[in-house]
């Protein structure tokens, strides 16, 4: 695996989950769902100020300043992955584990275009409008992060409180609503714990 075959994927990967993003964000109103499968897929617009999977952080005041650490954050992240992928391609490492950390910064990429551009150029998303691209609802790094995943897979009911994290409003377990950032991360991260934990040690 050489430098410009990482580079391409990254691309791709940032490609396809923006592409989603803007197709949803200008064809959907805020909380609209189209279901895929029934019973268990949907297509679910919601907005987040930046943690994965819906995830809210808590920020004081009128600015939002959990947000900007959290979007200063990644950006240091990809730094250090994109110079760390470098150095493990010169020393021949895993294919395995250089992919798993490309798709780290192609999803923590995907998130960060979010915070940092949409809030200049999309209109808000309402739940009776649909975003336009030329408006304006948030500063440079204060946009929203577009997710749209959604497995309402059972309702738990008798879901233990120390649980409750994996049960939404509704009452579903899994109830997290995410991008493909989010997935390409999560994927990623689980590879590499299961198949690639030798290798860092």
């Amino acid at each position: 695996m050489n430098a410009r075959k990482v580079s391409i994927i990254v691309c791709l990967l940032i490609l396809a989950d923006q592409l989603l993003k803007i197709w949803v964000k200008t064809t959907m109103h805020l909380d609209e769902a189209i279901v895929v499968f029934p019973d268990w897929f949907q297509l679910r617009f919601v907005e987040n100020n930046g943690a994965a999977f819906g995830m809210q952080i808590a920020s004081t005041g009128a600015f939002d300043w959990g947000k900007l650490a959290l979007s200063l954050f990644r950006i240091v992240m990809v730094g250090f992955l994109i110079y760390y992928i470098g150095y493990l391609i010169k020393k021949k490492a895993p294919t395995g584990v250089v992919v798993a950390l490309s798709l780290i910064t192609a999803g923590a990429i995907g998130n960060i275009i979010d915070s940092a551009f949409y809030g200049m150029i999309f209109s808000a998303s309402t739940v009776s409008t649909v975003a336009e691209f030329g408006g304006s609802y948030a500063p440079f790094m204060m946009g929203r992060v577009v997710d749209m995943f959604y497995f309402p897979l059972f309702q738990w009911e008798s879901c233990p409180s120390w649980l409750s994290f994996l049960v939404d409003s509704r009452g579903y377990f899994f109830g997290a609503i995410f991008n493909l950032a989010d997935a390409y991360i999560s994927v990623a991260v689980a590879y590499m714990l299961i198949f690639q934990h030798k290798f860092f040690k």
